[in-house]
Formats: structure tokens, sequence, C-alpha cells
């Protein structure tokens, strides 16, 4: 959202599909359903400990009853490649190494009860799995969200919700001026920034922050250091770890312990307009930290300090408000202050950063085509070398940890299985040093994964993929998918949300294609789509099924249903107008149905402005109104499911409610399914369970076999 993991789906009726268990493969291995999906395994980010010994992970897992989650701490050994997996005995999450070797971790207090709150923990992990010398770092009267710890084990950060007033973690911040009373009512000023951002309503002053403490006998001492300085002194005034998804990756401590770096936005009038993210620096010492990246109006991030501290490594864009802008690796001199672009000329967006322990090589993450490889950059040449670190396709490689001698952990996934922990040696192709997953995977009925490509618009050659069951005879139905972002791609990764494998195994042949306007085949590709929403892509959706078909004869064209979420959303609607005659059904996610409303409704007013051509809609609406799907709902016809999050602030739910209306107006076959608790994702299990019933239920209905 591979190759090599392919489902022998045999298709009797459209009822017996859906009213009775998914059909077995000869050997008994039953095809995927939504149920293994939900209660899959999902394993995280590894933590790899000073000496290289082990490496520790969570696991998160699904009770299959009950659909209660919990993330469970497993640790493996690096140096014996046949040894098990170890699951620890300590509840917690978020864990890593320090560089004391003490193994730090959050989890809430057991004596809090309710009241209980996440605080930080440490133990020492022994190399049989072994937990001891558990005790909590913090005693903070807040929860801690998350944290880091400084190389040499002095300092630790801690990541909090608090006013921006407060200078200590002590400080009294309970009386909010946004709410006067006597009612309910929260009062928002217009030059605030953020009123609601992504699926929460803002509190006014109150942002993420971070502040550090001096660690003595693993203690926290004190009260913390704000790293963003006095309240109205120059620092930012804004969340670090950025909203609504930052994390670790936006602060970083120098080696030696005595300063750090953040990134940082400013919350300000400007705040719903800019995607300019800034990197700052702090000794420490409480007072008004420095903006590395001022000169710089668009976004900075992932500041990666090398192992010697002379050079900072992050990225960088270089459009101001277009948040899709490509990626560039930078190295800043810290002692002369001289910055430079090291993969200016290497046409590919970079997502991680990790410097080798001897600081040689910087390893970095990009998609590519198809496929998320890691690529070895060198800082003093800026030469960029992709790895190969798998057999076959890279697929979707992750979460790197640099070791020495060119040795690599990290994850892995694919559309045929999720992320399994992976160790290679002296940069040579890798082994799994996990099984999170894949005997569990092994058991259900395999897909196949076929890359094609094809002559889309303008000329440009586009890329798709064909997933569908293994060893299936008869045709199969066709599920054209299509992507959201819309600078984004469907590649060979595995979703735990809009997963192929999952859909396909329900006896159907998904095609996705990677419209102008993905990202991994350069910036200009990228670029294609703005201002364009309904042309080069349904251009390259029309040849890319077209071709698919032709690819792969088992597919039946005359039985197809498209589906979408957020620009692919749009998508549907804009298909139900502009291809009316096409497909049997539809299923229309969080998708944009009026542009002129999404225009003064969503929260991050710089994405909708900058995809129509940098203007407001009051200064063009033209712009807006030529990619319109309201304006073509007069030929509407095929029969919609359209779904949709109350808590959806980037395409808010009315947007779902009037495509549905306009369903009913014309007497189309439609459903609605509205989430009261999710936002633009569908992330709890049983919402997720009730998601992909309805789903298959609405594509059974419409694709039944052919007579």
């Amino acid at each position: 959202m591979t190759a090599r993991n392919r489902v022998a789906f045999p298709i009797a009726s459209a009822l017996a599909l859906f009213a009775a268990p998914l059909a077995a493969t000869p050997d008994g291995r039953t095809a995927m359903s939504a149920k293994d999906l939900v209660t899959m395994p999902r394993l995280g980010a590894p933590s790899v400990d000073p000496a290289e010994r082990m490496a520790v992970y969570t696991v998160t897992e699904t009770d299959p009853e009950s659909y209660a989650r919990k993330s469970v701490l497993h640790m493996r050994l690096l140096n014996v490649m046949g040894a098990a997996s170890l699951r620890l005995e300590i509840d917690g999450s978020d864990a890593q190494f320090g560089g004391d070797g003490w193994l730090y971790y959050l989890a809430d207090s057991a004596e809090g009860g309710e009241d209980a709150t996440s605080q930080v923990w440490r133990a020492r992990i022994g190399e049989d799995g072994s937990v001891s010398d558990v005790m909590r770092v913090t005693n903070l009267p807040r929860a801690v969200n998350g944290f880091a710890v400084s190389k040499d084990g002095t300092k630790i950060a801690v990541f909090v919700e608090i006013s921006r007033n407060c200078a200590a973690l002590d400080c009294d911040d309970s009386a909010k001026p946004y709410a006067p009373g006597p009612g309910t009512g929260r009062l928002y000023q217009g030059d605030g920034g953020f009123v609601r951002h992504w699926d929460h309503w803002e509190t006014p002053g109150t942002y993420n922050r971070v502040f550090t403490f001096n660690l003595e006998n693993g203690k926290a001492h004190g009260t913390g250091v704000a790293v963003d300085g006095p309240a109205g002194a120059g620092g930012p005034s804004g969340d670090t770890p950025t909203m609504p998804f930052g994390g670790n990756e936006d602060f970083a401590f120098a080696p030696d312990g005595k300063g750090a770096w953040f990134v940082a936005r400013e919350a300000d009038a400007r705040e719903p307009f800019s995607t300019n993210l800034d990197i700052w620096w702090t000794d420490l010492s409480g007072g008004v930290p420095v903006n590395m990246t001022r000169a710089n109006a668009a976004m900075d991030m992932l500041p990666a300090p090398s192992p010697d501290g002379r050079h900072l490594a992050y990225v960088a864009m270089e459009r101001p408000t277009y948040e899709a802008d490509r990626q560039v690796v930078m190295l800043r001199d810290l002692k002369t202050g001289a910055t430079r672009a090291l993969t200016q000329d290497f046409d590919r967006s970079f997502g991680s950063l990790a410097w080798t322990p001897d600081g040689r090589w910087i390893v970095a993450t990009a998609q590519d085509v198809l496929d998320t490889p890691a690529f070895r950059i060198d800082p003093h040449s800026g030469k960029v070398e992709r790895l190969d670190l798998m057999a076959g396709n890279e697929a979707h490689i992750a979460n790197v940890v640099p070791l020495r001698a060119g040795r690599l952990v990290f994850t892995r996934d694919s559309i045929g299985a999720p992320p399994e922990l992976y160790l290679a040696q002296a940069w040579g192709q890798a082994k799994p040093l996990t099984d999170a997953v894949t005997t569990r995977i092994g058991k259900l009925a395999p897909v196949s994964v076929q890359r094609f490509n094809f002559t889309g618009a303008d000329g440009d050659t586009v890329w798709g993929q064909i997933t569908k069951p293994e060893g299936a005879t008869g045709k199969l139905p066709a599920i054209l998918y299509v992507h959201g972002g819309p600078q984004g791609t469907f590649n060979d990764s595995w979703s735990n949300r809009w997963n192929p494998r999952v859909v396909a195994s329900q006896g159907y042949a998904v095609i996705s294609v990677d419209f102008h306007g993905s990202t991994g085949y350069g910036q200009a590709f990228t670029d294609a789509i703005n201002n364009d929403w309904g042309g080069k892509p349904l251009e390259d959706l029309q040849k890319g099924l077209a071709h698919a078909l032709t690819v792969d004869p088992q597919i039946d064209g005359s039985r197809a249903c498209a589906m979408g979420a957020s620009y692919g959303g749009y998508m549907m609607n804009w298909i139900a107008g502009l291809w009316p005659d096409r497909f049997k059904c539809l299923v229309q996610h969080d998708g944009v149905f009026d542009a002129r409303a999404m225009a003064y409704e969503t929260e991050e007013l710089w994405f909708d402005i900058w995809e129509h051509g940098g203007k407001r809609y009051y200064e063009d609406p033209a712009a807006y109104e030529r990619w319109n799907p309201v304006n073509h709902v007069d030929k509407w016809q095929t029969p919609m499911l359209v779904i949709t999050g109350e808590r959806d602030f980037r395409i808010p739910y009315t947007q779902g409610i009037a495509s549905f209306t306009a369903l009913q107006m014309r007497g189309i076959p439609s459903q609605l399914l509205v989430f009261p608790d999710e936002n633009h994702w569908v992330l709890k299990p049983k919402n997720s369970l009730q998601w992909h019933q309805t789903v298959f239920n609405w594509l059974g209905r419409w694709l039944k076999p052919a007579e």
C-alpha cells in the first residue's frame, strides 16, 4: 500500500462468497479474511543496544475475541542467526536503548490505578531475555508521550502536552482563557493558528513541547528545561514534535549530550497556510534556541547529527506551501556553518536518515518506482548508491539501524506479508531475524503480485500492479484501486487499512495504477497532478485498467468496481460523472465532493491552495471548478458506497454526506457508512472489521459471476 508471496480461491457465487466461510486450497490453507488482517501481529521499529548484541522491538497484538490491543516487547540476539525471539517480561512501548546500555520504555505507573499516567522506565536486558533492575525514571505530574535519551546516558528529553507559558513541568496550566464561560463554548482568535487539526479541536496556547532532565542514578532530576525557551523571547510557539504525525525523528541530542536539535512549527495566523517547519538548536540551558533553517520557508526535518558531532544531516524541501516537494538531503558543517545539498542531483525524495557508527555513510530510504529501498550516501561527495538488501524485490524497507562493519538492521514488508526484522552483513543481502507473522501468514492461501507498465498520459511510462489469488480458476472480477495523497503510491508494501491482499483474497483481481502525481518516479512526475486532479490521472487509470486486461486475460473487465479513499475518494466522485458507464459499483471513502466547500472546510489550507495553482478559491474560482465533481452529478449513474468518519477534519464528513445526498436525489443505489469515532482513517479494530465486511458485501452485490 510481493511478488513472491502468492491464493487459490475459486468463486462459486456472489452469495457463497460473502455468506459462507472462505474457500480453502487443496493443502488446507484458507484465503485471508478481514479478521486475519485486523488481528495480524504488527511488528514495530527496532532499537539496538550500544554493544550491538541485541535488538528490542514491539509487537502489537490484537485479541481475536475482544479486539483489544496491547504492545509487547521482544528481544532478538544479533550475533546468533539461529536464535529465537524472546518475549520480555515487562509491559511497555516505545522501547529504546540509551547510550548507557539500559533499555528505556514507556509504561503506566502500576500504583496509579485509573489515574495512572505514562512515564519513562528503564531495565537491564540479559542475553537470555532476562529483565532486571526495573525502575521508574520519571515521576511527572502529566503524561509522557515520548522521549529520547542522550548517547552518553546523562540526559533525557520527554515530550509532553503543556501550555507554552509554562517554563517547567510543575507549572499549573489549568486556567483556560479560551473557555471564558459561563457556557461550554471555546473562543478562538483569528490569529491563533489551527482551530482544528486532523482529528481533534485545538486547545489554544497548549502544544506538544520537549523538556530535558539530567539523569542521576537512573532518575530524572529537577523540573525540566524547556528546549523552546521562555515564552515570547524569540523561540518557537508551536508543536514539537510536530502535529499530527511527528515523533522521535523530530528531536536529536548532540553526541556529547551538550545540546539538541528539534523540529517545530509556528502556531500563528499563518499556520494553516504554511508548510514551514524549522530545525532549532538549544544548548539545554533554558535560553532562547537558535533557528538553524530560518532562511528556508519550506519544510526542514529529520535532524541527524554525525557521530563525531561535526555535521548535521537533515532533509529540506525547496518550495513553500507544497507538502509533496522533493526532500533533499542537506549537510551542515556545524563548525563553519556551511550547508550544501548532498542529493540535489538525485531525483528521489528521502524519508529517513541514519549515520553509520563510523560516520562514513548516511543510510536513507526513498521510494523508487514500486519499491522503497535503502540508499548509501557519501557525505563527502554526495554520491548515492542503491543498496541491494533483499533477494528479489526490495519492496518496502524501513526503520533502518546502521551498525558497525556495514551491518544493517531493518524492517521489510510487502503486499504479500507484514513487516519482519532483518539483518544484513557487510552491506549484503539480508536474512530474517524474526517470525512475528511469517508462519501465520504462511498458513493463508497466497496471492500473486505482477508488476506492469504502459504508456500513459503525455507519453510517460506509468507503473501498476495486479494482485490476485494464486491458482484461481475461471474469470476474476476486477477491482480498480485508486490511492490517496494525491501524491502517494500503492507500492509493494503492507497496509493495515487499504490492503490489496485481503481484497484479492475474496476472489478478485486488484489493479493499482501509480498515475501522474504518484511518488517514487521523480519530482516532475509527482508535480504533474498539480492543478490537474481530473486530467492526466483519470487518463492513466483508464489506460492502466485497459492494459491490465491485456496483460492478464483471466481478469473479467465486464465485472469491475473501483474504490479509493481521500484523493482516491475524490476520484470515485470524479469517475461517477466523467466515466459513468464503466463500473458496476464504486466505493468512495472520505473523498472530496465539492471543491468550493472543501476550500473553506479543510484545516491544512496550504494543501488545497497549492493543488489549485496557488490561488484561494475567491481569487481563482475557475481553477477549483474545473475539476469539481459536484458539477457533473447530472451524469451520475453508478451505484456507490460512501464511507466517512465524523472526526475527519482533513476532508470533513459533510463532503461524504453531500455525495450520498446526490446519490439519493438521483435514485442511484447507494449506502452510507459513518464512523463517529474515526478520522480520515479507520483505525479501531472492530471498526476496521465492519469497514471490510461492508465493503466486501457491497462488492459482492454487484460483481456477480457471469452466467
